[in-house]
């Protein structure tokens, strides 16, 4: 009978623990999440991480973004770069294989096979999407611009259409290549997305009392 009681307390303890124990994300992309030429303190994963515990959530975030990487560079140093123990990855990349005029369809692929990697772990996704400017033509934008939506919608992913939103070619967000944001600009695109990071980190807690 001690026993059984002892078991009934210890229960909560445990399950209160595991709610508490910081959530590990990666944020996994290239110099829009890297931070290209600011301080890591001014960088999305920092800010973001910021943000979400001055919400009250306990999480750490991992800055795994390559400055230069392309979709098919992300899935080459995946396992590296997501480690045992992540619990979530905010996925971002594409926008260099727009850039270079890669084929949309290698860009898919490439997200693709991260995806099915990180689901097959367990790991719960969010996935940021990235738009290519009209100068690329009707035909590569429509390629490129579905893929995001389509495989958000095929692996039941949550889902931030564009990484971008609200600072993109907006001169008081970004620096002087007109590509890449200032600490201004990422503080934007945090105070942006925090409500998906907030249903990432709900999905991990769900998990982890199921």
């Amino acid at each position: 009978m001690a026993l059984f009681v002892a078991c009934v307390a210890w229960a909560p303890a445990v399950a209160q623990q595991a709610a508490e124990r910081p959530v590990k994300i990666v944020a996994l992309g290239d110099s829009l999440m890297s931070g290209f030429q600011l301080p890591a303190s001014a960088a999305f994963p920092a800010q973001l991480e910021r943000a979400l515990r001055a919400k009250g959530l306990a999480v750490e975030v991992a800055n795994a973004g390559v400055s230069g990487d392309t979709a098919s560079g992300g899935l080459a140093r995946l396992d590296w770069s997501v480690p045992e123990g992540t619990e979530a990855v905010i996925v971002e990349l594409g926008a260099n294989d727009m850039l270079r005029g890669v084929e949309p369809k290698v860009t898919r692929a490439a997200l693709e096979k991260i995806i099915q990697r990180l689901k097959a772990r367990g790991i719960e996704v969010l996935l940021c999407g990235m738009l290519a400017p009209p100068n690329l033509g009707p035909e590569y934008a429509r390629a490129f611009n579905a893929i995001y939506a389509d495989l958000a919608s095929a692996h039941e992913l949550l889902f931030y259409p564009f990484f971008l939103d609200g600072i993109a070619v907006d001169p008081k967000f970004n620096q002087r290549d007109g590509l890449h944001p200032t600490a201004a600009g990422v503080t934007a695109i945090v105070a942006r997305i925090v409500p998906k990071a907030e249903e990432l980190v709900a999905r991990v807690r769900a998990k982890r009392g199921s």
